[in-house]
């Protein structure tokens, strides 16, 4: 019998996992109310069939990949027709949401009877012939997930709590999309000081890898800047609103969200921040 796969949605991450699965003889199928133009493109090319909410029930897992701002809602749309199913998929809940949010998420769906993996995706959308991109999956239903290491993907169940891999997912996004954040702040601060260049050879001589890495990083955030805002709020979440690191990961967010504003208009920042990694 054929493996069956909902994604919702067919946004970059979703569409990637998704070819991979096709690409290893699994039905795909998605949901595309409300989606874009750019999203249905996406969903075709990676051999995915749009279908209905309640014909997402047919499948055998069920991975929400959204923006971190919708996936508690992702989980209260789908409850009624969880709850109406007879015959349940896993619900895995893929996105980069704080524990305490992912609890909110698991409470709706545990109501409707369906069984539910926290889990967290760290990496890139995958691509042909990489394995970078890894599934960390945590609770008591997360070992049936490790099936879809049959068909190409790369899943890891991690001991502890149902939100283990959550928690997991906050800490590493909240160095490398934290480090990222500070250093395009100080790269822009040292540029409308005069100091850009002083700093950059400065960097190039006894920190080559951290310049390496914003070189790398810094102009593959701009178009990813929008959905960075809530996971970055999310992470400060995570870390604690008693703490004062709360207040310096949501003013990455806070970061993030100007520097989409400006991505989207003059790309003033953006310029300045190309001209300093010499793109």
């Amino acid at each position: 019998m054929t493996l069956t796969v909902a994604i919702v949605a067919p946004g970059s991450m979703g569409a990637g996992v998704g070819k991979r699965l096709t690409e290893n003889g699994v039905a795909v199928l998605t949901s595309l109310a409300g989606r874009s133009a750019a999203s249905e493109k996406r969903a075709r090319e990676a051999g995915m069939r749009a279908v209905d909410d309640a014909q997402l029930m047919e499948a055998d897992f069920l991975l929400s990949i959204v923006p971190p701002g919708e996936a508690l809602a992702l989980a209260q749309r789908l409850s009624p027709v969880l709850t109406a199913a007879n015959r349940k998929p896993v619900y895995a809940d893929c996105n980069a949401v704080s524990p305490a949010t992912q609890k909110k998420i698991a409470e709706v769906i545990a109501a409707t009877g369906a069984p539910f993996v926290g889990a967290g995706i760290i990496g890139p959308p995958p691509k042909p012939g990489s394995a970078n991109t890894k599934i960390y999956a945590s609770g008591p239903a997360a070992g049936s997930l490790t099936k879809l290491n049959n068909y190409g993907l790369i899943v890891r169940v991690l001991e502890g709590p149902l939100t283990a891999a959550a928690a997991l997912k906050m800490s590493y996004a909240g160095i490398t999309k934290g480090f990222t954040a500070l250093g395009a702040a100080m790269m822009l601060a040292a540029t409308r000081e005069g100091a850009d260049e002083a700093l950059k050879a400065e960097l190039a001589e006894s920190q080559q890898a951290l310049l390496g890495f914003l070189n790398r990083q810094t102009p593959n955030m701009y178009g990813k800047a929008y959905r960075w805002v809530a996971e970055l709020d999310e992470i400060a979440s995570f870390v604690g609103a008693d703490l004062p690191e709360h207040e310096m990961l949501a003013a990455a967010a806070r970061l993030y969200e100007r520097i989409a504003a400006d991505f989207e208009g003059e790309k003033k920042d953006i310029g300045t921040l190309d001209a300093f990694v010499g793109k």
